[in-house]
């Protein structure tokens, strides 16, 4: 887990391209505290920040050679499966000098070439130099676990791990206000290439890029969008959850492959208690040490989860390390995550995890399991109990409808009358959702076309795995691991997120819907898998927070910071009607508050 840059210049006589590349490397030292390396060839220049986790020594240096120097590597991730990979290499002939999956990537890269991704299991963005045939090959891994962003001029192509290593590159910052104008009307972000600057893109996750060095040019290919093997829906309930189960475990045990620390983020809802309670005995019997869960505490008691996970360490006799930020801890280090998220953010929420990384880092553990993933696997929202309902009425009827209602509301606290309305109207009607948003947003200047997200969200609502598919590939798994990933690395802490095996989302989702929700209990399935493993009402919980920070307390005593910060913003006075704006502002719920105010930051601290 590192920090990569890469320069390539079009023209070496006006551009100082090793300068660049060198202060590219230098602003995300934080991602690799543990050592930096360059590497130039020509036009060609690499960069890397490590942070050490396998192979300890100066053998996991980067930018790494393969075969003299025919092939170079940058490269930040891990890939899980490397012992496998590198026997089954080695079988074929390959010799192996260190104990580092990055070797293992460029070995596997002479071997299958750009298909070697096909065979990765894990999170990755690299860049390999190919001498041979002048070009660069740059992956992202399959769900943009990893970031990779790029930038694109007559006189240069950049790319990096984080956006502050591009930007000094530009004539000066531009707001992309269409992403913008997203954010602002649902909190929609990161659904696209586009980012909030304007001339910086990211590759997408699952894709590959191959650039020519001759021409200067680059192509984008596919490698992998998530599908379904049908053969799994033949499966009974029990066998479901025995495969499923079987499958999470060999997930957990896999992120556990460490020569550091381990430990895991533990809010106490079902997801993180569940990769706790599987990954604490491996752990331990793997090392003889305590497995570690690290838990936001939040001030506010209506969604302060800490008795849950304290539930789950007794269980499972885990170590615990406990944060409870303060208000004066939101207002003291709101302006560091504001630069450290890089774009706007949806939620409190952000500043809650911020603090659970910051924890691991000063308490020696580099390496966190995190829960990401698991609702859009599972079927964890709400929202997907209108598919359950529409299902049950088309295959039982109305009397059957009613009787899956029942068990809805049975089994979940916010499954009230008006809610499952609001969800069944907008899977029937979604463009209802695009009409509240310009009713809410009325004081934005511009008569307001219906986005493509909502367009795209219409299209496959009528469908579980379509609308999984895009939770996964859009909105709103990318935007929750671009969080992540700048929060943890900004302690350079890496995090690994075991429902996010591609082999166990591919089974989810093939998984039908009634083994996903049934009887009412959303994720049944994990569940189900769980009764025996954790607390019975850690497993079987009615209600659901997420990973909330105390919204209401915050943001009351921080309302007149919020309103004085967004009305000076220059981008919101050129969207928004001035005579409007403010009395509109006042009105609106606190997450669209903090949206318009976080917007405002960050155009405070980049523009």
């Amino acid at each position: 887990m590192c920090g990569i840059a890469g320069i390539i210049s079009r023209n070496t006589d006006t551009f100082d391209h090793k300068a660049a590349l060198y202060e590219m490397t230098r602003r995300v030292s934080h991602r690799g505290p543990d050592g930096d390396g360059h590497y130039f060839f020509r036009d060609v220049g690499f960069g890397h920040r490590r942070l050490a986790i396998l192979d300890l020594t100066e053998d996991g240096r980067q930018p790494m050679s393969y075969l003299g120097e025919r092939f170079v590597i940058t490269y930040n991730g891990e890939i899980y499966n490397y012992i496998e990979l590198r026997n089954r290499l080695m079988a074929l002939g390959y010799q192996f000098y260190t104990e580092t999956d990055t070797e293992v990537i460029l070995a596997a890269y002479v071997e299958w070439g750009e298909a070697c991704v096909q065979h990765f299991n894990g999170m990755w963005a690299f860049a390999i130099y190919n001498k041979e045939r002048h070009s660069v090959f740059l992956s992202r891994d399959r769900f943009g676990v990893k970031p990779l962003y790029y930038v694109n001029t007559p006189q240069f192509f950049a790319f990096g791990s984080e956006m502050r290593q591009l930007l000094p590159l530009l004539k000066r910052n531009k707001a992309n206000l269409t992403v913008a104008m997203d954010f602002i009307l649902a909190g929609v972000v990161n659904h696209t290439t586009e980012t909030f600057f304007a001339d910086v893109k990211k590759l997408s996750a699952g894709d590959n890029m191959l650039y020519c060095l001759q021409k200067h040019e680059f192509t984008l290919q596919s490698y992998y969008r998530v599908s379904l093997n049908p053969c799994h829906a033949l499966l009974s309930p029990e066998e479901a959850v025995e495969c499923y189960m079987a499958l999470f475990e060999d997930a957990v045990a896999l992120r556990l492959r460490s020569d550091v620390a381990v430990g895991t983020c533990l809010s106490g809802g079902l997801d993180s208690s569940s990769i706790a309670s599987v990954a604490s005995p491996l752990y331990n019997s793997k090392t003889g040490r305590s497995f570690s869960g690290i838990t936001a505490v939040s001030e506010q008691e209506s969604n302060n989860e800490a008795g849950y996970a304290q539930q789950v360490i007794e269980h499972s006799d885990m170590s615990w390390i406990r944060v409870q930020p303060s208000y004066s801890d939101f207002v003291d280090t709101l302006p560091q995550i504001v630069l450290t998220q890089e774009e706007p953010f949806g939620s409190p929420s952000i500043v809650m995890q911020y603090f659970v990384m910051k924890a691991a880092r000063d308490h020696g553990i580099p390496v966190l399991l995190d829960g990401q993933g698991g609702d859009e696997t599972l079927l964890g929202y709400d929202k997907y109990y209108a598919n359950y309902l529409k299902e049950a009425l088309q295959k039982e009827g109305f009397r059957g409808g009613i009787r899956a209602w029942g068990m809805m509301r049975k089994q979940n606290a916010t499954m009230h009358f008006l809610n499952t309305l609001k969800y069944l109207f907008a899977s029937y009607y979604p463009h209802f959702r695009f009409h509240y948003y310009r009713y809410q947003h009325g004081y934005l200047k511009n008569k307001l076309t219906c986005p493509s997200f909502i367009l795209e969200y219409t299209r496959v609502m009528s469908d579980t795995f379509s609308m999984q598919k895009y939770e996964l590939e859009q909105t709103p798994l990318p935007n929750l691991l671009n969080c992540e990933d700048k929060n943890s690395m900004a302690h350079s802490i890496e995090t690994r997120l075991p429902f996010l095996d591609y082999r166990l989302v591919e089974l989810a989702l093939s998984f039908p819907l009634h083994y996903k929700i049934r009887k009412g209990w959303s994720k049944w399935l994990l569940r189900k898998g769980m009764e025996h493993r954790m607390p019975s009402n850690v497993v079987w919980r009615k209600n659901k927070f997420g990973f909330e920070a105390p919204d209401a307390i915050w943001l009351k005593k921080h309302f007149n910071e919020m309103l004085s910060v967004t009305m000076a913003s220059s981008i919101l006075q050129e969207l928004a009607n001035p005579r409007y704006f403010r009395r509109h502002y006042e009105s609106l719920d606190l997450r669209s508050q903090w949206r318009l105010y976080s917007l405002a930051l960050w155009e405070k601290a980049f523009l």
